[in-house]
């Protein structure tokens, strides 16, 4: 089987789930089902359930898992949706926030610099993509996409730019605008390209809503796994781990504690994110940037 994705940290993640107890295991963003079959073969006690709104994926992804038999269900919705509807004994949680190499490499999905589409959606079933944002956004909102999400501070040359030259129809005549303003290497343009992408899959919210879900089905000992790829989404993660790990939650500016001090929800596993080795970087680019954070729950 010819396998067009491989995930990132792979070994790493696996290791974050070493104590993971009998139950189901939840990947939110099973992708092409690396982390999964990894995590089916190490720990052959638990069950899986494989969640994903990219229906090509998920088809890959069923025929790769297939050899485990019923150990596995699949379920094609947005993570956030489908934990809602989680009623089993949940032992761990994954979710890799970020894009597949294989909707990343193939033009006709509209992630590439240089494809002859403006799309960007992650579940095609989605009406709104990236030529909206694009072409139909305000001055304003586009110039807060642009700055938030990918932190450049020529955010109002950028927009700018692309203002003066709608209609703009393909990922390759956004390219060749930002680079008429100078940003012409890959380094330059994937934030932007990548902030545009985030707005249209609506990734932050997912993820704060992941989080939630997560929190809500999670049971003692519960395993969760974030695996970032963005400075605001792995800001998200930290500030939500550090929330659940407090003890006391009175406001700062108490004398003294009136909460009662034992309101932890569990245990921060990664004082710092795992990132990615010199050799998966070499042989993988894309971890460059990967982070790995876990918590497990007590109850």
């Amino acid at each position: 089987m010819n396998i067009p994705h491989k995930p990132v940290l792979l070994k790493e993640t696996v290791d974050l789930f070493k104590d993971i107890e009998e139950g189901y295991f939840i990947d939110c963003t099973l992708g092409f089902g690396g982390h999964s079959e990894a995590i089916l073969k190490r720990y052959p006690h638990i069950k899986l359930i494989g969640i994903d709104q990219d229906k090509e994926a998920l088809e890959f992804a069923k025929k790769r898992l297939a050899k485990f038999g019923n150990r596995v269900e699949f379920i094609n919705k947005r993570a956030s949706e489908a934990l809602k509807e989680i009623n089993v004994p949940v032992s761990g949680i994954l979710a890799d926030i970020g894009v597949s190499s294989y909707q990343l490499d193939n033009k006709e999905r509209g992630f590439t610099f240089d494809s002859d589409v403006l799309d960007m959606r992650m579940n095609k079933n989605q009406t709104f993509s990236a030529k909206d944002v694009v072409n139909f956004y305000d001055r304003n909102s586009l110039e807060e996409v642009i700055k938030k999400y990918s932190e450049d501070r020529r955010y109002k040359k950028i927009v700018d730019a692309i203002i003066k030259n709608r209609p703009i129809d393909s990922n390759r005549k956004l390219s060749e605008i930002l680079a008429s303003i100078g940003l012409k290497d890959k380094k330059q343009l994937a934030p932007i390209f990548q902030a545009i992408r985030i707005e249209v899959n609506n990734e932050l919210n997912e993820l704060e809503n992941i989080l939630e879900e997560s929190e809500k089905i999670a049971r003692d000992k519960t395993i969760l796994g974030i695996i970032t790829f963005h400075s605001l989404e792995d800001r998200i993660v930290k500030n939500k781990f550090k929330e659940w790990a407090r003890k006391c939650i009175c406001p700062e500016e108490a004398i003294k504690c009136e909460c009662g001090g034992n309101n932890q929800k569990g245990i921060i596993l990664t004082k710092k994110p795992i990132t990615a080795s010199k050799e998966e970087i070499k042989e993988n680019p894309r971890s460059r940037s990967a982070k790995l954070r876990g918590f497990m729950f007590r109850r």
